[in-house]
């Protein structure tokens, strides 16, 4: 029983600090978040889904 209360509580402190980076940030904006953006992750010359830019260029969102 203390095992799960304690993992509970772990978990509860993660998200805590996920949301409290997310209201601290400026703009609400994360850099370099644009996955699709990555040269490895699509094929050659494709662009962005998100935002359109190509993959040598930085995330136009």
């Amino acid at each position: 029983m203390a095992t799960i209360l304690i993992s509970i509580v772990l978990l509860a402190l993660a998200i805590a600090g996920i949301a409290i980076r997310i209201l601290l940030k400026k703009d609400g904006k994360f850099s370099g978040t644009c996955s699709s953006n990555n040269p490895l992750l699509q094929n050659e010359g494709g662009v962005c889904g998100i935002c359109g830019a190509l993959p040598q260029e930085k995330c136009k969102s």
